[in-house]
């Protein structure tokens, strides 16, 4: 399986903001931004102006960086959502969210959806009863997602979950934490989805080029 093996808080770093790739050190002074808030490398600091094709750029690396996939699997989610009616840019968010890994994340059994691909990869996850241990899945509205049994130790679970105690949970799933399971209720709203904001629009006018 390919990964994407570069440093997470180069990614944030080279993106301008937090992405949240590394669970609760993004929420502390450790954070890379809050030390370095500028590019790495050794040109980093100096104040470059981007042309219009920069910017698409940058806010196609953001998302796909975000969601922690590879270039021909995040194109293959745009060419997917151009075939969809509705506006392919929120589609395409919407087939991102929809990813098992992702939901896993949004309903707290994991602190970063790079957690959330593992739990799901080493066949920690059922979905309706039935063990999927492919991180793309695409979980379906009232799809039943649930940590495994004799799982339900793994200490980054138990971490994450508490971590999480003081979040709100996001309005399009259900979770029960006492069960260690949860629903996907249906798409996510686009205005609950902009912490890192992202401008999904940018993102269809680069591959459209």
């Amino acid at each position: 399986m390919a990964r994407n093996l570069d440093a997470k808080c180069r990614q944030c770093r080279r993106e301008g903001e937090k992405l949240f790739l590394k669970g609760e050190k993004c929420f502390t002074d450790k954070c890379a931004i809050e030390r370095r808030n500028y590019p790495p490398g050794q040109h980093g600091q100096k104040n470059t102006r981007l042309s219009g094709y920069g910017v698409q750029l940058r806010e196609k690396q953001k998302v796909r960086r975000i969601y922690g996939l590879l270039e021909r699997q995040f194109r293959l989610s745009y060419h997917e959502a151009t075939t969809m009616r509705g506006r392919t840019g929120e589609e395409m968010i919407g087939l991102l969210e929809r990813r098992l890994d992702n939901v896993v994340y949004r309903m707290g059994f994991a602190s970063t959806r790079a957690q959330g691909r593992q739990l799901v990869r080493h066949n920690h996850v059922l979905i309706n009863g039935k063990r999927v241990n492919i991180p793309s899945y695409r979980v379906g509205d009232n799809d039943k997602v649930e940590i495994r049994e004799k799982s339900r130790k793994v200490a980054f679970v138990a971490a994450a979950l508490t971590a999480a105690q003081g979040r709100q949970v996001p309005s399009w799933v259900e979770v029960d934490k006492a069960n260690f399971s949860g629903t996907l209720k249906s798409l996510p709203p686009r205005e609950e989805l902009n912490e890192p904001s992202m401008r999904e629009q940018l993102v269809v006018e680069y591959y459209s080029r």
